[in-house]
């Protein structure tokens, strides 16, 4: 269902009984709330939550910002690997008023939080700047965005920042899985059919690299995101794999010793993805979490 928020239109998708805890989820860069899988929706609708899923602004089915063009995100890397300022359309706190402006549509006060990569970034806005909204917060394989954090290899970065070899469906199926062989579990690898079918699903329900390069753009504008932390109230988990070679496991290392009271999970073998067999682990974290 699409509703209103934040002056947008954002794509949502509520299971669960609607009286469960509510808890949404939001996914990262360029992704898109099929990402997260359906096993765990269900593990989690299992321990009693009301899941919710959204697409983030210029992803997926929610709303674009298309007429803003494609940004030139060589410039915006150099302006900002010189420490200058990086200007976006729009910003991830932005995106974290997408979300409060979600849980408004559905006439929800207060939500358990659980954001991926990106997600996480809008998450650690959501949770710093809307304390009085979230009832727990998760955060997976993200950052603070601090300089000193360890950063992605040249190939790691060469492969999110690749195209596909052509427009078809097929060549941006490739590319895809492509990615995630850079970046996925080196422990988990992911089953091959499975992998194929979640992928195709995934472009035909939308494929939209120019808001991904938008989203990007909204990242390296946000920076340095550690005086946020200090401003997290929510009983707060991280969840990171100890072999993340897109956000290296420093990051969450990090974040785990700047926001008061937070708990790490640092996974073995996991990458920069959600493998299948590691789900219900995932969901008695983010439970155990919300208990708190």
């Amino acid at each position: 269902m699409r509703v209103s928020a934040n002056g947008l239109g954002i794509e949502v998708d509520d299971q669960g009984l609607p009286d469960g805890e509510p808890l949404l989820l939001i996914m990262g860069l360029g992704m898109q709330l099929v990402a997260w899988p359906q096993e765990l929706v269900q593990e989690l609708v299992s321990r009693g939550f009301r899941v919710l899923r959204l697409d983030n602004r210029d992803a997926g089915l929610s709303q674009g910002f298309d007429a803003l063009g494609v940004p030139n995100l060589a410039l915006a890397g150099l302006r900002y690997g010189l420490h200058l300022p990086v200007k976006a359309p729009y910003g991830i706190a932005d995106m974290a008023a997408d979300a409060v402006g979600v849980l408004d549509a559905l006439g929800i006060a207060r939500a358990h939080v659980c954001g991926a990569s990106l997600g996480g970034m809008i998450a650690l806005h959501l949770a710093a700047r809307h304390p009085q909204r979230v009832k727990s917060l998760t955060l997976m394989m993200t950052t603070s965005g601090a300089r000193k954090l360890p950063q992605p290899s040249m190939r790691v970065r060469g492969a999110l920042l690749g195209r596909p070899d052509g427009r078809d469906t097929d060549a941006v199926v490739a590319h895809l899985r492509q990615l995630l062989a850079v970046i996925g579990s080196p422990a988990y690898p992911a089953d091959p059919q499975r992998q194929q079918a979640a992928l195709l699903a995934s472009v035909q329900r939308a494929w939209r690299p120019a808001g991904t390069a938008r989203q990007l753009l909204a990242v390296l504008a946000d920076g340095d995101r550690t005086p946020l932390l200090p401003l997290i109230q929510a009983p707060t988990q991280i969840i990171h794999g100890d072999a993340d070679p897109l956000v290296p496991p420093a990051a969450g290392q990090d974040l785990a010793a700047r926001i008061a009271g937070a708990r790490l999970d640092l996974v073995p073998g996991m990458g920069h993805d959600l493998p299948l067999q590691l789900l219900p682990r995932f969901a008695e974290l983010i439970a155990a979490n919300a208990r708190r």
